[in-house]
């Protein structure tokens, strides 16, 4: 697929090459692998803590809260200061909004949302980039953002 540009009358694309569904799929993989390291210490250092020092040990729900608001608060973090998770940065992916600006809070929240809800039902907005024209996941779809591969600068 050839870099995109803005044409007059249309709406704008990120300039890059959208990512391939491998490369995207790789990423995910070792971004789960970084997610255990936020995790214990946003998660388990807490929750020993509590439990330890004060035997407390919230309930259920409110552990799974806590959960999504740390591990959203990461990808939301990183998705706005440049567009890339560490995992992302190593597989030289970036989040763009679809006009290819940088991706706003509300569009970064969503498209986490999303992502949770199409992995809690069997993966099925990673499925539906099988069929996307653009491969592009449901969850990016309905968020209005896109996965680019970052293109090395032209050698002078």
């Amino acid at each position: 697929m050839m870099p995109s540009t803005a044409t007059s009358g249309a709406t704008p694309r990120p300039t890059g090459e959208l990512a391939t569904l491998r490369r995207r799929l790789a990423s995910m993989l070792y971004e789960v692998l970084l997610l255990l390291g936020v995790l214990a210490l946003t998660f388990l250092v807490p929750l020993l803590i509590l439990g330890i020092g004060f035997g407390i040990l919230p309930p259920g729900g409110v552990m799974w809260l806590w959960i999504y608001l740390a591990l959203g608060g990461y990808f939301v973090w990183y998705w706005r200061q440049g567009g890339q998770t560490l995992a992302m940065q190593t597989w030289k992916l970036r989040i763009v909004a679809a006009n290819g600006d940088t991706v706003s809070v509300r569009q970064a929240w969503l498209r986490y949302s999303l992502a949770w809800a199409s992995l809690c039902v069997g993966g099925l907005g990673l499925f539906w980039a099988l069929i996307d024209p653009e491969r592009q996941f449901l969850h990016d779809r309905l968020a209005g953002t896109r996965i680019v591969l970052l293109l090395a600068p032209p050698a002078d």
